[in-house]
């Protein structure tokens, strides 16, 4: 499949992998009174609106972890439970992507050096927030 934004030995869209807790806890608006509705917030509005400026395609994954575990998928965003660390897990799914472009939504800097040796990009939270 050839994709003028990304690698045309892709196998998909871009997979964007949002690091839910480094990202709803760069805001601080109480998030941390309600964790699992905080990380529900942040899935509803990627479903709704997606990677603010990306208008090509992309599959949206929101790790979550500790107490946003069970956080359901909707339609547009995949949420995918971390079973230990949250950042472990994300290195996991960039390591499993295989040649997808892959672009990991973090301000963690060992988190961002972890998936950058594996050869995804990186963006802050405001990729996600807007």
């Amino acid at each position: 499949m050839d994709d003028v934004q990304g690698n045309p030995d892709q196998d998909g869209p871009l997979l964007a992998i949002v690091d839910c807790a480094n990202v709803v806890g760069s805001r601080p608006d109480g998030w941390w009174r309600d964790r699992k509705g905080a990380a529900e917030r942040l899935r509803d509005r990627l479903a709704a609106d997606g990677l603010p400026g990306r208008t090509d395609d992309v599959e949206i994954v929101l790790v979550v972890e500790g107490a946003a575990r069970g956080v359901e998928s909707v339609p547009g965003v995949r949420v995918e439970s971390a079973p230990g660390s949250g950042d472990d897990w994300i290195v996991e799914l960039v390591a499993g992507a295989g040649d997808r472009d892959r672009l990991v939504v973090t301000a963690d800097r060992e988190l961002r050096r972890r998936v950058g040796d594996l050869g995804a990009d990186v963006s802050g939270p405001r990729t996600a927030l807007g």
